[in-house]
């Protein structure tokens, strides 16, 4: 038999045969399918130090969810700020909106915003816990909005909670946490809330990380001309481009997070640091302290003149730092800005880490409301209990099936192929998840014990339709017996794609896990193993 007539007689088989090969080499070799044996910053090297690639979920690997609203004020649909007929979008409307809701309700720069929708309205979002319903709709009215005060609601829009989510998922990825997500989920009352879950990482842990938004802005502090001193945002984090890993300060105590800028920030920050002399009387003229809680202490008695960069982290300036005199000669040159790159400072490894993070991750668009949140943690030491009797459970299952299979039919050509072949489906799913680095749970190990069953189930049914009449000797007739059988499973299949495709698709907790390994598990059934089997038992069974 040639090449060709092999695969054209065996190709159900060698489906089946590739597939393993591909989950075993996803499960088993290390860096996966896509070879990446590269750590994410902040990881523990002996974290990688395991049998498999699977990735674990808090019920396996131990850790915490947090599921919180998030904190805030919404104006929908004010104003449509699209022209009818060509759709063009007003954007100095925009600003304008933008610019008198600050000047009426003095908010940070960062708690509030003007969402742009598909349609071209656009809500206001607020999330000043000083500000009321009743000020934000009459800040709204000043501004040509007819908005009133029953017009506001707590909350904030779609596009917001979904840039949250991508925010937090940066985050977590970019600190490390491996198996860590981040989703909506809905309450039966409407409302919205946003879950992290992360790994191996307490309640208190996880909330501080939530509650730091990641806003970076570097601030120039400098004199006002009246014998005191002010200071301005001369770069934010939407600034920067490019982060590096942080690194001990050469020039002092710290550390430093070299970062470059933005080809459009980069020259208004140099012409603003030559217009405020930083670049010249300005040089090594700093010299600001640090209260007990580690801030900039802004407190000083003498009559210098300070000149100094702040590094700002969620509103607190962490690090003060003067401007070194290759800065300061590059940039009044007028050279710096055609290669922007600067060190932002810190005082430890961790603060500087956690700056490197939030540069790379963004700022969270919004806070989340900590108040009305819920916790659930479980300790690593639990989770390696779970993780244990979830393999004992799942080797009893296959076992006790594969007795089941041997008592009823006293067969090996029937009962081996059967037992293998169901377990084959565990196998690829495996892969699957190892390729995808799907955090598993205790759900998806249900689903997992669900597939056997239900794989096992078919297998039956089509051994016991092959088999009815006794002899299947001939080919035909096997094959005949064989359609029908498939027919039936796969109208049963279809059921239970359809049964569970709600809970695959809907926010509802672990169920959503189960569906969604249970429906793999059958389309992996009906599409590989259980044509694979057919084929097995064709040729055990007939003169073939």
């Amino acid at each position: 038999m040639g090449p060709k007539a092999f695969v054209k007689e065996y190709w159900r088989i060698l489906v089946l045969v590739l597939f393993v090969g591909a989950a075993l080499f996803a499960l088993f070799v290390p860096g996966g399918v896509f070879g990446d044996t590269t750590l994410v910053e902040g990881e523990d090297p002996e974290a990688e130090d395991t049998p498999t690639n699977l990735v674990y979920g808090l019920g396996l690997e131990g850790g915490s969810r947090i599921s919180a609203p998030v904190a805030g004020m919404t104006a929908d649909d004010v104003e449509s700020v699209a022209d009818a007929e060509t759709g063009e979008v007003d954007h100095d409307r925009i600003q304008e909106i933008e610019a008198g809701l600050h000047e009426d309700l003095e908010p940070g720069a960062a708690n509030l915003s003007v969402v742009l929708h598909d349609d071209g309205w656009i809500s206001v979002e607020i999330y000043d816990d000083d500000t009321t319903e009743a000020e934000f709709a009459e800040a709204l009215n000043n501004q040509g909005l007819e908005v009133d005060e029953d017009d506001v609601r707590p909350g904030v829009t779609a596009e917001t909670r979904a840039a949250i989510i991508e925010t937090i998922q940066t985050m977590i990825n970019e600190a490390g946490l491996s198996g860590g997500t981040a989703y909506e989920q809905q309450d039966p009352l409407g409302g919205s809330y946003v879950v992290t879950e992360v790994p191996d990482m307490g309640p208190d842990q996880l909330e501080e990380l939530l509650s730091d938004r990641g806003v970076v802005e570097v601030w120039a502090y400098y004199p006002d001309g009246n014998g005191s001193h002010t200071n301005e945002t001369v770069l934010s984090g939407d600034d920067i481009t490019d982060v590096d890993p942080p690194q001990p300060d050469q020039q002092g105590p710290g550390y430093v997070v070299p970062v470059q800028v933005s080809e459009d920030a980069a020259w208004d920050y140099q012409d603003r640091m030559n217009e405020l002399q930083f670049t010249s009387v300005g040089q090594h003229q700093c010299g600001l302290g640090y209260d007990e809680d580690g801030t900039v202490d802004f407190d000083h008695s003498d009559d210098q003149d300070r000149y100094c960069l702040i590094t700002v982290a969620d509103g607190e300036p962490v690090a003060a730092h003067s401007m070194g005199p290759d800065l300061a000669s590059s940039m009044s040159q007028g050279t710096w800005a055609e290669s922007p790159t600067f060190q932002m400072g810190s005082q430890n490894i961790e603060q500087a880490n956690s700056l490197a993070v939030s540069l790379r991750a963004g700022a969270l668009p919004a806070p989340l409301d900590f108040t009305q949140s819920q916790t659930y943690s479980i300790q690593p030491a639990l989770a390696d209990q779970f993780k244990f009797y979830s393999l004992l459970i799942g080797a009893l299952s296959i076992l006790t099936v594969a007795g089941m299979v041997f008592l009823r039919y006293r067969n090996p050509k029937v009962a081996v192929p059967m037992i293998l072949t169901a377990s084959t489906e565990v196998v690829i799913l495996l892969g699957f998840a190892a390729l995808i680095k799907m955090p598993l749970d205790l759900s998806h190990v249900a689903g997992f014990i669900a597939v056997v069953g239900t794989g096992v189930d078919d297998l039956v049914i089509i051994a016991d339709e092959v088999m009815d009449d006794g002899d299947v000797s001939s080919s035909r007739v096997f094959e005949s017996r064989f359609r029908k059988a498939f027919w039936i499973i796969g109208a049963a299949a279809a059921t239970t794609i359809i049964a569970l495709s709600p809970l695959a698709v809907l926010s509802l907790g672990d169920l959503r896990g189960f569906a969604i390994i249970t429906i793999l598990g059958v389309l992996i059934g009906v599409l590989i193993t259980r044509p694979a089997y057919g084929d097995i038992l064709q040729r055990l069974l007939t003169d073939r």
